[in-house]
């Protein structure tokens, strides 16, 4: 039987996208969102928040620029993707493992910014909503 691979996340950048341009032309768009759950603990009757950071890659290349000029700190987004886990080794040898959420679909949520202020008008439908239809093997 197949799986299915699908990860949709909404939430909000902790910090200001990193973008890594490589000697081959490409690019990749680094940056961790947080999604926060709140509930009433039963025996205290406090509410609790529990927030979960979400580690975002995106290696398509038109959607890797929308998020480099449009995404700042405090930005809500909508991201669809898949999980994929990679390894690297530290630098005392160790071998590491990352597990990331590569975005395929991104919407992005909220009002639009002064600096942004024409951040969907070249796209369709003027939403905030970006999807690369580039097809190809990512770069890991």
């Amino acid at each position: 039987m197949a799986g299915i691979n699908k990860v949709i996340l909404i939430g909000n950048l902790g910090k200001d996208p990193e973008v890594k341009h490589f000697e081959s032309g490409s690019m990749v768009v680094n940056f961790s969102i947080a999604t926060s759950e709140s509930y009433k603990d039963k025996k205290s009757g406090e509410k609790i928040t529990q927030t979960e950071w979400h580690n975002i890659s995106i290696w398509r290349e038109g959607l890797a620029k929308i998020a480099e000029t449009y995404l700042k700190k405090g930005s809500s987004v909508y991201i669809e993707g898949k999980l994929r886990t990679r390894s690297w080794d530290d630098k005392d040898g160790n071998k590491r493992y990352t597990t990331e959420v590569v975005a395929d679909n991104m919407t992005m949520l909220g009002g639009r910014s002064d600096s942004g202020q024409a951040q969907g008008e070249s796209n369709a439908n003027n939403s905030g909503a970006f999807e690369d239809d580039s097809s190809g093997d990512l770069p890991f």
